[in-house]
Protein backbone atom coordinates (compact mmCIF):
# COMPACT_ATOMS: atom_id res chain seq x y z
CA UNK A 1 0.00 0.00 0.00
CA UNK A 2 1.50 3.11 -0.89
CA UNK A 3 0.30 5.18 1.75
CA UNK A 4 2.02 2.64 4.27
CA UNK A 5 5.40 2.90 2.19
CA UNK A 6 5.58 6.74 2.35
CA UNK A 7 4.97 6.04 6.52
CA UNK A 8 7.50 3.75 6.41
CA UNK A 9 9.90 6.11 5.00
CA UNK A 10 8.94 8.84 7.23
CA UNK A 11 9.66 6.76 10.14
CA UNK A 12 13.42 5.64 8.50
CA UNK A 13 14.22 8.57 10.90
CA UNK A 14 16.24 7.17 14.48
CA UNK A 15 13.90 8.45 16.78
CA UNK A 16 15.83 10.70 19.55
CA UNK A 17 17.71 9.54 22.16
CA UNK A 18 16.23 11.79 24.87
CA UNK A 19 12.97 9.83 25.10
CA UNK A 20 14.55 6.33 25.59
CA UNK A 21 17.20 7.53 28.11
CA UNK A 22 14.59 9.43 30.41
CA UNK A 23 12.71 6.41 31.10
CA UNK A 24 9.99 8.52 33.68
CA UNK A 25 7.56 11.22 32.85
CA UNK A 26 4.60 12.82 34.13
CA UNK A 27 0.90 13.23 32.43
CA UNK A 28 -1.46 15.39 33.76
CA UNK A 29 -4.80 15.23 32.78
CA UNK A 30 -7.05 18.63 33.41
CA UNK A 31 -9.52 20.58 32.33
CA UNK A 32 -13.76 21.37 32.75
CA UNK A 33 -14.09 17.70 33.92
CA UNK A 34 -11.86 18.29 36.96
CA UNK A 35 -15.01 20.65 38.03
CA UNK A 36 -17.63 17.30 38.43
CA UNK A 37 -14.37 15.03 39.29
CA UNK A 38 -16.90 12.13 39.32
CA UNK A 39 -17.28 8.38 37.84
CA UNK A 40 -18.39 5.65 39.37
CA UNK A 41 -15.30 3.18 40.48
CA UNK A 42 -14.69 -0.57 39.37
CA UNK A 43 -12.29 -2.57 38.48
CA UNK A 44 -13.38 -2.80 34.26
CA UNK A 45 -10.14 -1.16 32.40
CA UNK A 46 -10.96 1.84 31.16
CA UNK A 47 -14.53 2.36 33.58
CA UNK A 48 -13.07 4.75 36.04
CA UNK A 49 -12.46 7.30 33.70
CA UNK A 50 -13.47 10.97 35.53
CA UNK A 51 -12.18 12.36 32.21
CA UNK A 52 -14.96 10.98 29.86
CA UNK A 53 -17.78 12.71 32.64
CA UNK A 54 -19.10 14.22 29.25
CA UNK A 55 -19.47 10.89 27.35
CA UNK A 56 -20.29 8.91 30.52
CA UNK A 57 -21.73 10.53 33.40
CA UNK A 58 -23.65 13.74 31.64
CA UNK A 59 -23.78 11.12 28.70
CA UNK A 60 -25.34 7.75 28.69
CA UNK A 61 -22.54 5.97 26.80
CA UNK A 62 -21.76 3.10 29.02
CA UNK A 63 -23.39 5.27 31.79
CA UNK A 64 -25.17 2.49 33.82
CA UNK A 65 -28.20 4.67 34.95
CA UNK A 66 -25.89 6.53 37.05
CA UNK A 67 -28.13 10.21 37.31
CA UNK A 68 -25.68 11.93 39.02
CA UNK A 69 -25.26 14.71 36.83
CA UNK A 70 -29.22 15.64 36.53
CA UNK A 71 -29.59 15.36 40.82
CA UNK A 72 -26.52 16.97 41.78
CA UNK A 73 -26.44 19.41 38.65
CA UNK A 74 -30.18 19.37 37.28
CA UNK A 75 -31.41 18.76 33.70
CA UNK A 76 -30.65 22.48 32.12
CA UNK A 77 -26.69 22.33 33.19
CA UNK A 78 -24.79 21.63 30.48
CA UNK A 79 -21.17 19.68 30.68
CA UNK A 80 -19.75 23.07 28.68
CA UNK A 81 -21.04 25.49 31.68
CA UNK A 82 -18.20 23.23 33.81
CA UNK A 83 -16.20 25.43 31.51
CA UNK A 84 -17.06 28.75 33.96
CA UNK A 85 -15.96 27.00 37.13
CA UNK A 86 -12.90 25.97 35.59
CA UNK A 87 -11.43 28.38 37.37
CA UNK A 88 -7.54 27.31 38.09
CA UNK A 89 -7.31 30.12 40.75
CA UNK A 90 -4.49 28.03 43.04
CA UNK A 91 -2.74 26.76 40.55
CA UNK A 92 1.19 28.36 40.10
CA UNK A 93 2.89 26.49 37.77
CA UNK A 94 6.38 26.49 39.08
CA UNK A 95 5.10 24.96 42.18
CA UNK A 96 3.74 21.95 40.12
CA UNK A 97 7.08 22.12 38.15
CA UNK A 98 9.14 21.97 40.85
CA UNK A 99 7.44 18.90 42.90
CA UNK A 100 7.44 16.90 39.50
CA UNK A 101 11.37 17.48 39.04
CA UNK A 102 11.50 16.65 43.06
CA UNK A 103 9.87 13.15 41.35
CA UNK A 104 12.72 12.41 39.15
CA UNK A 105 10.40 12.70 36.28
CA UNK A 106 12.44 13.94 33.26
CA UNK A 107 9.21 14.88 30.82
CA UNK A 108 6.07 16.39 31.13
CA UNK A 109 2.86 15.78 28.83
CA UNK A 110 0.17 18.52 29.61
CA UNK A 111 -3.42 17.79 28.14
CA UNK A 112 -3.67 20.56 25.51
CA UNK A 113 -7.17 19.28 24.68
CA UNK A 114 -8.94 16.52 25.65
CA UNK A 115 -12.24 14.50 23.93
CA UNK A 116 -14.34 17.43 24.95
CA UNK A 117 -12.97 19.69 22.93
CA UNK A 118 -11.81 22.54 25.28
CA UNK A 119 -8.63 24.20 24.73
CA UNK A 120 -6.11 24.60 27.62
CA UNK A 121 -4.38 27.47 25.38
CA UNK A 122 -6.11 30.57 23.96
CA UNK A 123 -6.31 29.08 20.38
CA UNK A 124 -6.66 30.72 17.34
CA UNK A 125 -8.96 29.07 15.98
CA UNK A 126 -12.26 30.82 15.66
CA UNK A 127 -14.18 27.96 16.37
CA UNK A 128 -12.89 27.39 19.48
CA UNK A 129 -13.43 30.94 20.70
CA UNK A 130 -15.51 30.34 23.25
CA UNK A 131 -14.33 27.24 24.51
CA UNK A 132 -10.52 27.11 25.54
CA UNK A 133 -8.71 28.59 29.11
CA UNK A 134 -8.32 32.02 27.62
CA UNK A 135 -12.08 32.65 27.17
CA UNK A 136 -13.72 30.26 29.28
CA UNK A 137 -13.04 29.82 32.96
CA UNK A 138 -8.66 30.84 34.39
CA UNK A 139 -8.58 33.64 31.49
CA UNK A 140 -5.08 31.93 31.34
CA UNK A 141 -2.43 30.60 28.86
CA UNK A 142 -2.19 27.23 31.08
CA UNK A 143 -0.22 25.21 28.09
CA UNK A 144 2.26 27.94 28.07
CA UNK A 145 2.63 28.96 31.74
CA UNK A 146 3.29 25.00 32.30
CA UNK A 147 5.86 25.08 29.72
CA UNK A 148 7.54 27.67 31.37
CA UNK A 149 7.87 26.42 34.47
CA UNK A 150 8.21 22.87 33.91
CA UNK A 151 11.44 24.08 31.51
CA UNK A 152 12.74 26.21 33.54
CA UNK A 153 13.40 22.77 35.66
CA UNK A 154 15.09 21.24 33.22
CA UNK A 155 12.55 18.90 32.25
CA UNK A 156 11.31 18.37 28.52
CA UNK A 157 7.59 19.31 27.87
CA UNK A 158 5.50 17.23 25.64
CA UNK A 159 1.33 17.54 24.88
CA UNK A 160 -1.32 15.27 24.30
CA UNK A 161 -3.74 16.16 21.25
CA UNK A 162 -7.31 14.31 21.53
CA UNK A 163 -7.54 13.73 17.36
CA UNK A 164 -10.93 14.03 17.83
CA UNK A 165 -13.99 16.17 19.74
CA UNK A 166 -16.69 14.43 20.34
CA UNK A 167 -19.25 17.37 19.64
CA UNK A 168 -18.24 16.70 15.76
CA UNK A 169 -16.72 12.97 15.25
CA UNK A 170 -18.88 10.43 15.55
CA UNK A 171 -18.01 7.20 16.01
CA UNK A 172 -17.76 3.33 15.32
CA UNK A 173 -17.91 2.64 18.89
CA UNK A 174 -21.29 4.10 19.12
CA UNK A 175 -22.86 1.72 16.11
CA UNK A 176 -21.95 5.38 14.08
CA UNK A 177 -23.91 8.19 16.67
CA UNK A 178 -22.16 10.15 19.02
CA UNK A 179 -20.51 9.56 22.35
CA UNK A 180 -22.02 12.56 23.98
CA UNK A 181 -26.20 13.47 23.98
CA UNK A 182 -27.34 14.81 20.50
CA UNK A 183 -28.87 18.24 21.57
CA UNK A 184 -25.01 19.08 22.64
CA UNK A 185 -23.45 17.73 19.14
CA UNK A 186 -26.60 19.96 17.66
CA UNK A 187 -25.51 23.14 19.42
CA UNK A 188 -21.96 22.75 19.27
CA UNK A 189 -20.72 20.73 16.84
CA UNK A 190 -19.32 21.10 13.47
CA UNK A 191 -19.44 18.65 10.20
CA UNK A 192 -17.08 15.71 10.74
CA UNK A 193 -15.53 17.29 7.44
CA UNK A 194 -15.44 21.24 8.96
CA UNK A 195 -13.77 19.36 12.15
CA UNK A 196 -11.21 17.92 9.82
CA UNK A 197 -10.42 21.04 7.59
CA UNK A 198 -10.58 23.44 10.55
CA UNK A 199 -9.82 22.33 13.82
CA UNK A 200 -7.78 19.41 13.82
CA UNK A 201 -5.46 20.11 11.06
CA UNK A 202 -4.39 23.76 12.22
CA UNK A 203 -4.48 23.00 15.94
CA UNK A 204 -1.39 20.38 15.15
CA UNK A 205 0.44 22.82 13.39
CA UNK A 206 -0.27 25.57 16.09
CA UNK A 207 0.72 23.92 18.92
CA UNK A 208 4.12 23.27 17.87
CA UNK A 209 4.45 26.22 16.21
CA UNK A 210 3.69 28.24 19.30
CA UNK A 211 4.53 25.66 22.07
CA UNK A 212 7.24 23.41 20.33
CA UNK A 213 6.80 20.30 22.23
CA UNK A 214 9.30 17.81 22.56
CA UNK A 215 6.81 15.00 22.52
CA UNK A 216 2.79 14.91 20.78
CA UNK A 217 0.88 11.85 21.90
CA UNK A 218 -2.05 11.89 19.90
CA UNK A 219 -5.24 9.73 21.11
CA UNK A 220 -8.47 9.18 19.88
CA UNK A 221 -7.65 9.36 15.81
CA UNK A 222 -6.71 5.05 16.17
CA UNK A 223 -10.76 4.91 16.50
CA UNK A 224 -12.02 6.34 13.47
CA UNK A 225 -9.94 8.50 11.39
CA UNK A 226 -8.66 7.09 8.02
CA UNK A 227 -4.82 8.17 7.36
CA UNK A 228 -6.10 10.78 4.66
CA UNK A 229 -8.57 12.13 7.77
CA UNK A 230 -5.70 12.36 10.56
CA UNK A 231 -3.49 14.46 8.03
CA UNK A 232 -0.23 12.80 8.81
CA UNK A 233 0.46 12.27 5.52
CA UNK A 234 1.14 15.72 5.25
CA UNK A 235 1.88 16.48 9.24
CA UNK A 236 4.63 14.45 9.97
CA UNK A 237 6.72 15.10 6.80
CA UNK A 238 6.51 18.53 8.26
CA UNK A 239 6.98 17.71 12.00
CA UNK A 240 10.28 15.87 10.90
CA UNK A 241 12.04 17.97 8.17
CA UNK A 242 10.69 21.46 8.83
CA UNK A 243 9.17 22.39 12.16
CA UNK A 244 11.25 23.99 15.07
CA UNK A 245 11.29 20.67 16.72
CA UNK A 246 12.07 18.46 14.22
CA UNK A 247 15.55 16.96 15.74
CA UNK A 248 13.70 16.69 19.02
CA UNK A 249 10.22 15.54 18.72
CA UNK A 250 8.64 12.10 19.52
CA UNK A 251 4.93 10.89 18.46
CA UNK A 252 3.16 8.04 19.51
CA UNK A 253 0.70 6.19 17.27
CA UNK A 254 -2.47 7.22 17.74
CA UNK A 255 -3.09 9.24 14.61
CA UNK A 256 -4.95 6.81 12.46
CA UNK A 257 -6.91 3.72 12.53
CA UNK A 258 -4.26 0.42 11.98
CA UNK A 259 -1.69 2.96 13.55
CA UNK A 260 -1.00 1.07 16.74
CA UNK A 261 1.80 -1.02 17.11
CA UNK A 262 2.55 -0.39 12.82
CA UNK A 263 3.57 2.95 12.75
CA UNK A 264 5.16 5.71 15.65
CA UNK A 265 8.37 6.77 17.31
CA UNK A 266 6.98 4.96 20.19
CA UNK A 267 4.07 2.91 21.05
CA UNK A 268 1.84 4.06 23.61
CA UNK A 269 0.28 1.07 26.03
CA UNK A 270 -2.72 1.77 28.86
CA UNK A 271 -2.85 0.54 32.44
CA UNK A 272 -0.82 -2.55 30.97
CA UNK A 273 -3.78 -3.39 28.41
CA UNK A 274 -1.13 -4.99 25.82
CA UNK A 275 2.57 -5.80 25.53
CA UNK A 276 5.35 -4.36 23.09
CA UNK A 277 8.03 -5.64 22.06
CA UNK A 278 11.16 -4.77 19.57
CA UNK A 279 10.41 -1.25 19.91
CA UNK A 280 10.44 2.10 21.90
CA UNK A 281 7.37 2.41 24.27
CA UNK A 282 5.52 3.57 26.71
CA UNK A 283 3.09 2.54 29.76
CA UNK A 284 0.71 5.15 30.77
CA UNK A 285 -1.72 5.13 33.59
CA UNK A 286 -2.95 6.91 36.86
CA UNK A 287 -1.72 6.19 39.91
CA UNK A 288 -5.09 5.57 40.91
CA UNK A 289 -7.74 4.16 38.56
CA UNK A 290 -8.45 7.46 36.69
CA UNK A 291 -6.65 10.27 34.82
CA UNK A 292 -8.85 12.69 35.72
CA UNK A 293 -9.02 13.56 39.18
CA UNK A 294 -12.01 11.92 40.56
CA UNK A 295 -13.88 12.17 43.99
CA UNK A 296 -15.27 8.86 44.02
CA UNK A 297 -11.55 7.18 44.91
CA UNK A 298 -10.72 5.64 48.04
CA UNK A 299 -7.17 5.27 49.32
CA UNK A 300 -7.84 1.17 48.06
CA UNK A 301 -7.84 2.53 44.68
CA UNK A 302 -4.87 4.28 44.43
CA UNK A 303 -1.16 2.31 44.16
CA UNK A 304 0.81 3.02 47.05
CA UNK A 305 4.39 5.03 46.82
CA UNK A 306 6.07 0.98 46.63
CA UNK A 307 3.51 0.06 44.18
CA UNK A 308 4.49 2.96 41.69
CA UNK A 309 8.33 2.02 42.34
CA UNK A 310 7.74 -1.80 41.09
CA UNK A 311 5.84 -0.70 38.04
CA UNK A 312 8.39 1.78 37.53
CA UNK A 313 10.95 -0.42 37.27
CA UNK A 314 9.31 -3.56 35.90
CA UNK A 315 8.53 -1.24 32.67
CA UNK A 316 11.98 0.18 32.25
CA UNK A 317 13.18 -3.40 32.72
CA UNK A 318 10.88 -4.56 29.58
CA UNK A 319 12.08 -1.26 27.76
CA UNK A 320 9.86 0.68 28.09
CA UNK A 321 9.18 4.19 29.79
CA UNK A 322 6.50 5.24 32.50
CA UNK A 323 4.05 8.04 31.87
CA UNK A 324 2.60 8.30 35.63
CA UNK A 325 -0.14 10.40 35.57
CA UNK A 326 -1.53 13.44 38.24
CA UNK A 327 -4.79 14.54 38.41
CA UNK A 328 -5.15 18.26 39.37
CA UNK A 329 -8.59 19.71 40.80
CA UNK A 330 -10.11 22.32 39.15
CA UNK A 331 -8.28 25.01 41.27
CA UNK A 332 -4.74 23.70 39.92
CA UNK A 333 -3.88 22.25 43.59
CA UNK A 334 -2.76 18.57 43.86
CA UNK A 335 -3.95 15.89 46.25
CA UNK A 336 -1.82 15.34 49.18
CA UNK A 337 -2.06 11.76 48.67
CA UNK A 338 -0.54 12.19 44.53
CA UNK A 339 2.13 14.93 46.01
CA UNK A 340 3.52 12.37 48.65
CA UNK A 341 3.91 9.56 46.18
CA UNK A 342 6.01 11.87 43.54
CA UNK A 343 7.96 12.33 46.52
CA UNK A 344 8.88 8.82 47.83
CA UNK A 345 9.64 7.95 43.83
CA UNK A 346 11.47 10.58 43.93
CA UNK A 347 13.48 9.84 47.02
CA UNK A 348 14.28 6.35 45.45
CA UNK A 349 14.88 7.55 42.29
CA UNK A 350 18.06 9.74 44.34
CA UNK A 351 19.68 6.73 45.68
CA UNK A 352 18.68 4.51 42.59
CA UNK A 353 17.84 6.05 39.45
CA UNK A 354 21.88 5.51 38.04
CA UNK A 355 19.57 2.09 37.29
CA UNK A 356 16.74 3.37 35.79
CA UNK A 357 17.74 6.42 33.79
CA UNK A 358 19.63 5.93 30.48
CA UNK A 359 19.88 2.13 30.84
CA UNK A 360 18.09 -0.93 28.67
CA UNK A 361 17.05 -4.59 29.54
CA UNK A 362 19.62 -6.86 30.60
CA UNK A 363 20.11 -9.71 27.83
CA UNK A 364 22.56 -11.69 30.14
CA UNK A 365 20.09 -11.92 33.06
CA UNK A 366 17.73 -15.38 33.68
CA UNK A 367 14.17 -13.48 32.57
CA UNK A 368 13.12 -14.21 36.27
CA UNK A 369 15.03 -11.65 37.27
CA UNK A 370 14.48 -7.63 37.02
CA UNK A 371 17.60 -6.24 35.81
CA UNK A 372 18.40 -3.34 33.65
CA UNK A 373 22.18 -2.84 32.03
CA UNK A 374 23.75 0.72 31.30
CA UNK A 375 27.28 0.18 29.76
CA UNK A 376 29.30 -2.09 31.70
CA UNK A 377 27.48 -1.66 34.57
CA UNK A 378 24.07 -4.51 35.41
CA UNK A 379 21.55 -3.49 37.67
CA UNK A 380 19.37 -6.31 39.51
CA UNK A 381 15.84 -5.31 41.26
CA UNK A 382 15.02 -6.92 44.64
CA UNK A 383 11.55 -6.51 46.21
CA UNK A 384 10.84 -7.09 50.08
CA UNK A 385 9.11 -10.13 49.03
CA UNK A 386 11.85 -11.35 47.45
CA UNK A 387 14.63 -11.02 49.85
CA UNK A 388 14.18 -14.69 50.65
CA UNK A 389 15.77 -15.69 47.22
CA UNK A 390 18.49 -13.39 47.31
CA UNK A 391 21.39 -16.27 47.86
CA UNK A 392 19.77 -17.90 44.51
CA UNK A 393 19.51 -14.46 42.67
CA UNK A 394 23.06 -13.26 43.60
CA UNK A 395 24.13 -16.63 42.43
CA UNK A 396 22.76 -16.08 38.87
CA UNK A 397 22.88 -12.56 38.42
CA UNK A 398 26.77 -12.71 39.43
CA UNK A 399 28.19 -16.50 38.14
CA UNK A 400 31.33 -15.56 38.43
CA UNK A 401 30.78 -13.96 41.75
CA UNK A 402 31.57 -10.76 40.76
CA UNK A 403 32.26 -7.38 42.66
CA UNK A 404 28.64 -6.29 43.94
CA UNK A 405 27.56 -2.97 45.60
CA UNK A 406 24.06 -2.94 47.42
CA UNK A 407 23.05 0.97 46.64
CA UNK A 408 21.74 2.99 48.98
CA UNK A 409 24.05 1.52 51.94
CA UNK A 410 28.29 1.03 52.28
CA UNK A 411 27.93 -2.66 51.47
CA UNK A 412 30.13 -3.25 48.48
CA UNK A 413 32.24 -6.53 48.31
CA UNK A 414 31.64 -10.12 46.34
CA UNK A 415 28.40 -11.46 45.40
CA UNK A 416 28.71 -14.67 47.15
CA UNK A 417 29.76 -12.51 51.03
CA UNK A 418 26.63 -10.16 50.41
CA UNK A 419 24.36 -12.64 52.76
CA UNK A 420 27.21 -13.29 55.14
CA UNK A 421 27.62 -9.39 55.39
CA UNK A 422 24.18 -8.73 55.81
CA UNK A 423 23.87 -10.91 59.03
CA UNK A 424 27.07 -9.83 60.57
CA UNK A 425 26.22 -6.15 60.51
CA UNK A 426 23.12 -5.05 62.35
CA UNK A 427 23.11 -1.55 61.30
CA UNK A 428 23.78 -3.05 57.78
CA UNK A 429 20.72 -5.21 58.00
CA UNK A 430 18.74 -2.99 59.68
CA UNK A 431 19.33 -0.33 56.91
CA UNK A 432 18.62 -2.58 54.11
CA UNK A 433 14.97 -3.10 56.24
CA UNK A 434 14.48 0.55 56.49
CA UNK A 435 15.13 0.76 52.45
CA UNK A 436 12.59 -1.92 52.08
CA UNK A 437 10.10 -0.85 54.16
CA UNK A 438 9.75 2.77 52.81
CA UNK A 439 10.47 2.08 49.18
CA UNK A 440 9.66 -1.41 48.89
CA UNK A 441 12.75 -2.23 46.55
CA UNK A 442 16.39 -1.90 46.56
CA UNK A 443 19.30 -2.15 43.93
CA UNK A 444 22.61 -4.10 43.67
CA UNK A 445 24.90 -2.96 40.80
CA UNK A 446 27.55 -5.11 38.98
CA UNK A 447 30.67 -3.68 37.36
CA UNK A 448 33.60 -4.65 36.07
CA UNK A 449 35.01 -0.78 37.61
CA UNK A 450 32.64 -0.77 40.43
CA UNK A 451 32.78 3.04 41.23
Amino acid sequence: MEKEKILAKIYERPIPEWFQEAKFGIFIHWGPYSVPAYKSVNDELFGSYAEWYYATVYGTHKNNGDDFHRRVYGEEFEYRDFGKHFNAELFYPESLAHIMKASGAKYVVLTAKHHDGYCLWPTENHHKKDWNAMTVGPERDLVGELKEAVEAEGMRFGLYYSMIDWESVPSHRCDGGYFIPEKDVEKYGLSKEDYLKDVLHPDLYELVNKYTPSLLFADGGEWDLTIEESGVLEFLPWLYNESPVKDEVVVNDRFFKGMPEHFGDYYSTEYNDKQVQDHPWEESRGIGKSYGYNRMQHLNDYLTPQEVIAKLVQVVAKGGNLLLNISPKADGTLSIYEENVLDIVGQWLDIYGEAIFETHPNPNCPEHLVSTQKGERDYLFIQKEEMKHLPLYLEQFAPDNAHVKLLGTTLSCKAQEVIANLQQSLDLSVTVGELLGKYGTIVIKKSHQLS
